[in-house]
């Protein structure tokens, strides 16, 4: 069975969109800027990496760059209806639009309201994040509930990431779990922790305006990887998600226990992959970064569409 994968902010690079402009995305990208108030096409294409780092543009830019290279990727190939669908933080927004939940339009608007306002939050306290990578799963989540911290991803294959107040976060640096190293993340703010309340609020009202509609492909939650099968409870979990941990752990468990034996990963692709090779070992992967990995996905997609992992819970 195949899987497709969604990646969330930290996987952007500058000019990723640049490969996908062409034939119908041209009216889509102008589209999704009139409705961002961004220009997605100049972003996307010769805006350097500091600017696209920022929280407010890298969201709606991660979510479009996945949903055109979707759309090129069912023109090519038949994407088989009980492909499940996953995707990491904000590429939940591109997971749902790929299970037909919201329009392309809708989730990418989605996308930048949330990143605006989580950007906002985050100048209300000093805040940040870190990388836990390694030790005992549980020494690390103690360590954290001792600093007062949380595991705002819980990434599997060794990595926690750690959010909340920058003088807690240094302590951490300097005194870290046994056999772990952290590495201080280059965000604005403790994402998925209460410091994002006040974009939750937002993103509630402004979801009051959204139409979802039912997946039309299993859909996994990010808040224990399992599968929602209610447009609007998708809705209402894409909107909590932003103060709630990551579990992507919990959707790698999830993928396996349905049988799934290779994922293709939209881009900006190559992080949730990385993931999967080190905890779900002998699955296929694939990370579409371009144009030229579309013949090889769909050669992946026809070869495990209807494939069951023989290890995989019944």
């Amino acid at each position: 069975m195949i899987a497709f994968l969604a990646p969330g902010q930290g996987s952007q690079t500058p000019g990723m969109l640049a490969p996908w402009l062409d034939g119908p995305a041209d009216g889509a990208i102008a589209d999704w800027s009139d409705v961002t108030g961004l220009d997605l096409r100049r972003l996307g294409t010769t805006a350097e990496a500091a600017e696209i780092r920022e929280t407010a543009v890298t969201q709606p830019l991660v979510v479009a760059t996945a949903l055109l290279a979707a759309a090129r990727l069912a023109a090519q190939v038949e994407l088989p209806a009980a492909a499940p669908v996953a995707g990491h933080s904000v590429g939940e927004l591109a997971a749902a639009a790929f299970a037909g939940v919201l329009t392309p339009g809708a989730a990418v608007a989605l996308a930048a309201v949330r990143g605006r306002e989580m950007a906002a939050a985050c100048t209300l306290e000093p805040t940040g994040m870190s990388a836990v990578l390694g030790g005992r799963p549980d020494e690390v989540l103690a360590r954290l509930d001792e600093l007062g911290l949380d595991p705002a991803n819980r990434n599997g294959a060794g990595q926690v990431v750690a959010a909340g107040p920058l003088a807690a976060l240094a302590e951490l640096g300097e005194a870290p779990p046994e056999r772990s190293r952290v590495i201080a993340l280059p965000v604005a703010g403790a994402f998925h922790t209460r410091f994002m309340a006040p974009a939750e609020e937002t993103l509630r009202v402004h979801s009051a305006g959204i139409s979802p509609s039912d997946p039309v492909r299993p859909l996994l939650s990010n808040f224990d990887g399992a599968q929602v099968t209610g447009g609007a409870d998708v809705l209402r979990l894409l909107v909590a998600q932003v103060t709630r941990p990551v579990r992507w752990d919990s959707c790698m468990a999830a993928l396996h226990g349905m049988g799934v034996t290779a994922v293709v990963e939209l881009p900006p692709a190559g992080t949730l992959v990385g993931l999967v090779k080190r905890e779900l070992k002998g699955i296929a992967t694939l990370a579409l970064r371009t144009p030229d990995d579309l013949g090889a996905a769909a050669e992946l997609i026809t070869e495990h569409a209807g494939a069951r992992n023989p290890g995989a819970q019944a």
